[in-house]
């Protein structure tokens, strides 16, 4: 028996459990108020870059403008020109009449406007391997 500061008497068995459930509860409240440190996470250093990447964006930029008009223009370009299957005789005997012609057709044009922009479409894109976007 443990004599309590009151005067009374209590099992000791009956003081124990409670001192235990007493000092629990402030286990964890220091556990949870001590503060975890946590390292930074390393910093990835930026991809290289090419020269002209580097000092002129709006250059490589711009290429990459010009090669997605070029993209879009091949594209439009190829949708709107008519086949040329004109057979065996096409084959064998050439086209006679644009030998009397001076003038080019709107075929003739579209075809060379479509060899055009199929030249700016490979340049711009060899460009653009260079710089390295």
């Amino acid at each position: 028996m443990i004599l309590a500061a009151t005067g009374a008497i209590a099992p000791a068995r009956a003081a124990a459990p409670a001192a235990h459930a007493a000092a629990v509860p402030l286990a964890k409240a220091t556990a949870a108020a001590v503060p975890v440190v946590v390292p930074p996470a390393p910093i990835a250093p930026p991809p290289p870059q090419t020269f002209i990447a580097a000092h002129a964006g709006w250059l490589t930029h711009g290429i990459a403008g010009i090669f997605i008009v070029a993209a879009i223009a091949l594209i439009a370009l190829l949708a709107v020109q008519t086949t040329k299957q004109e057979g065996l005789t096409g084959s064998i005997g050439g086209r006679v009449e644009s030998t009397y012609r001076g003038r080019l057709g709107a075929d003739e044009q579209l075809a060379r406007i479509t060899g055009v922009v199929a030249v700016v479409f490979v340049v711009s894109a060899f460009i653009l391997s260079l710089t390295g976007i």
